[in-house]
């Protein structure tokens, strides 16, 4: 079952902060899928310097970049005196692990136009986009100089909008995805999707662009589950993370395996940005953490790479979607095989 414009129905999730690598592109390759890489976290010189390794395998990819959320750069009075707050909050992890919080930092958009810039000038096969649209003008840019562009939804109101501006797919991502949610539009009175699958088929019935579906892919079984539904691909995460090839830091790797950790939840703990976790000491102990992303993420910056060194899962954004339990270790390539297994 392939479909023309991504050769294979398995994409691996583009995971920002180090875990996806051109290791895992090329392993993911050789299993039969596409990989993707990202921009999140990265400066420019660093994302094309990974956009030149990762060429340099003759292999096609993709490229995802955060979309920089106008209402966070500078967040109102209001939200930065919680933040502000919150950075109190933390002075006793800081402490745990001698570390300094640094100052509040508020007018970072991940060098949203630098990066752009950079995928006009060398362009990739897919560029990928979450936590908002890139505008129109961006999406037919990106085509212009070759890419294909996807843009990440959360719901039917989100696609139809996504829609617009003319993407060539649409990644559709349900709330049991781990990870950072890509929601950008108010959440809409209703019923909500209970599965990936019937989120897919909500938006199927209202755009009639390619859909890749995201959350709790956990195995062959809800591929062709997504699939069925209207999807051409499915976006997978959290199956990868264990992986030889997954750039992911071991407290995390291990913590997926670790029957002590036994439930995930929606949390913006770590970044001011809701994403599903693990439920560690962090997460329990931060229930009531604000929004204001990336603001928050450079709060906790330095906790999360502190525990990480010293082996602390509780102290670690140990990002998983609702399916974590059957993600294992090994190759990326058996992964994918097991996925693609009689499609």
């Amino acid at each position: 079952m392939l479909d023309s414009l991504f050769g294979t129905p398995f994409i691996a999730a583009p995971m920002a902060g180090g875990t996806s690598t051109p290791a895992l592109v090329k392993a993911v390759h050789e299993g039969g899928g596409l990989g993707f890489i990202a921009a999140g976290y990265k400066s420019p010189e660093a994302m094309t310097a990974e956009i030149a390794a990762t060429r340099r395998l003759n292999i096609p990819f993709g490229m995802n970049v955060f979309v920089p959320d106008p209402h966070q750069l500078p967040p109102s009075p209001e939200e930065r005196a919680r933040i502000e707050a919150y950075r109190a909050a933390l002075e006793p992890e800081a402490a745990r692990y001698r570390v300094t919080i640094p100052p509040l930092r508020l007018d970072d958009d991940d060098a949203w136009q630098d990066k752009i810039d950079a995928l006009l000038e060398d362009p990739v096969e897919f560029v990928s986009f979450a936590f908002g649209l890139p505008g129109k003008p961006v999406v037919d840019a990106l085509r212009k100089a070759g890419s294909r562009v996807i843009s990440s939804v959360t719901t039917v109101e989100e696609a139809l909008a996504a829609a617009e501006e003319g993407p060539d797919a649409i990644a559709v991502q349900h709330s049991s995805a781990g990870g950072h949610t890509a929601a950008f539009l108010p959440a809409q009175r209703g019923q909500a999707a209970r599965t990936t699958a019937e989120l897919v088929a909500q938006v199927r019935a209202a755009v009639g662009l390619p859909l890749i579906a995201a959350g709790a892919i956990a195995d062959n079984t809800v591929l062709r589950e997504v699939l069925a539904a209207g999807a051409v691909a499915a976006q997978v995460g959290t199956a990868l993370v264990r992986t030889e090839e997954s750039g992911a830091r071991k407290p995390h790797k291990d913590a997926l395996g670790d029957p002590a950790f036994s439930e995930t939840a929606m949390t913006r703990a770590f970044t001011g940005r809701w994403a599903r976790s693990l439920v560690n000491e962090f997460v329990q102990e931060h229930r009531d953490a604000p929004g204001g992303y990336p603001a928050i993420h450079h709060l906790t910056s330095p906790i999360r790479a502190a525990a990480s060194a010293v082996g602390d899962p509780h102290r670690l954004n140990l990002w998983a979607g609702t399916g974590w339990q059957r993600a294992r270790e090994g190759s990326a390539t058996d992964v994918v095989r097991e996925f693609l297994n009689g499609l």
